[in-house]
């Protein structure tokens, strides 16, 4: 093989690499554990950064006050449900996670949880799970 082959060998597989790093998808975890007004911001925060890139694929996890949004009922400082907002993100494919170890201790049961969510054995579990073995990059609003 001569240099001309080879360097030709290497451009190309410099540019499939960066192709592909082009193309990989950004994935992210919202972490809500502070209540009603965190989860609030969050929803606007998701909606803009869905608004930037359509492609980002996100996962809220809750623990703690953090769940209170994704229960039947929940309102925000102005009285507006949660439900709406967190169906439409769902409908964007945005994933809601609420911690049990937070439904046993604060003994809610899993029915008041909204349907768009599921439960996960540990929020903070979760969490971690995500950003060391899924590759997501961490936010919290």
């Amino acid at each position: 093989m001569n240099i001309y082959n080879i360097l030709r060998a290497g451009a190309l597989c410099l540019t499939l690499f960066t192709s592909a790093l082009a193309q990989a998808q950004v994935k992210v975890v919202y972490h809500i554990n502070e209540g009603l007004a965190q989860a609030y911001r969050a929803m606007g925060n998701i909606r803009n950064h869905l608004a930037a890139d359509p492609t980002v694929k996100i996962t809220v996890v809750t623990h703690g006050p953090g769940i209170d949004f994704l229960l039947d009922g929940a309102t925000n400082a102005i009285g507006e449900s949660f439900a709406g907002s967190v169906g439409d993100l769902s409908s964007r494919g945005v994933e809601f996670k609420v911690c049990n170890n937070t439904l046993v201790t604060r003994k809610i049961p899993k029915d008041r949880v909204i349907m768009e969510a599921s439960v996960v054995p540990s929020g903070v579990s979760e969490v971690a799970l995500l950003q060391a073995k899924s590759g997501f990059v961490y936010l919290r609003p």
